[in-house]
């Protein structure tokens, strides 16, 4: 089969599939739209309008959790659980990784400190119910990566680098840092982005939060 891969620089839902594909060693092409200006043909393959898309062999995927659900069932080494139950559970805190990337959206849009601390403090509850059952884990499910884990990691990604600019979303959880760490060491999470990524990430919270931009400067 051959993949191809459309793609948005900042998407971290584009970015969870790039990672299932290097750590599956998938070859694949990808391919740069800009959502803001998206080409026809994008429109014409797109549903919902949104990446990532993945082209296979011709015939067309969308939303990101079913992609990587396919990569992983036609390659070998699965990277779900095997017992139904466990399968259910890394879905449904995929999910909640799906609304920590909408929190980190909306904070990089905020217009004023009210705005910004509601995202802040929702994505602090969130990883507080999180660290309940990571708790000082390699991984989500404790002996190896699974697609929950990719699913997690643009989050902690973009995190990291608000961090350097005094906006910490983690609260430097104990109980997540080991799993953190291990995420964003990962060759496949750091090649998961483009080289000009941190830039595009910042430029893009400035431009878009009068409040974040104040932060920054």
């Amino acid at each position: 089969m051959q993949f191809e891969l459309i793609s948005f620089k900042l998407c971290p839902f584009v970015q969870r599939a790039v990672i299932v594909l290097r750590h599956k060693n998938i070859e694949f092409a990808i391919t740069h739209i800009d959502l803001a200006n998206p080409p026809d043909w994008f429109k014409e393959i797109s549903p919902l309008g949104k990446v990532p898309i993945l082209k296979v062999d011709g015939e067309v995927l969308f939303e990101s959790a079913v992609i990587n659900e396919f990569l992983d069932e036609v390659t070998p080494g699965s990277m779900l659980a095997e017992e139904p139950f466990d399968r259910a559970r890394q879905r449904a805190w995929t999910e909640l990784a799906s609304t920590l990337n909408e929190n980190v959206y909306h904070l990089t849009g905020a217009k004023d400190f009210a705005e910004y601390n509601k995202q802040v403090n929702e994505i602090q509850n969130k990883l507080e119910s999180l660290a309940k059952i990571i708790d000082d884990k390699k991984w989500f499910n404790g002996e190896s990566l699974s697609l929950t884990d990719c699913a997690f990691a643009p989050f902690f990604m973009r995190a990291k680098i608000l961090t350097e600019f005094s906006v910490d979303l983690t609260g430097q959880n104990p109980k997540l840092q080991n799993w953190v760490d291990n995420l964003l060491g990962l060759d496949a999470v750091k090649s998961s982005v483009v080289p000009e990524f941190k830039d595009l990430f910042i430029n893009m919270g400035k431009k878009r939060s009068k409040y974040l931009a104040d932060q920054i400067s």
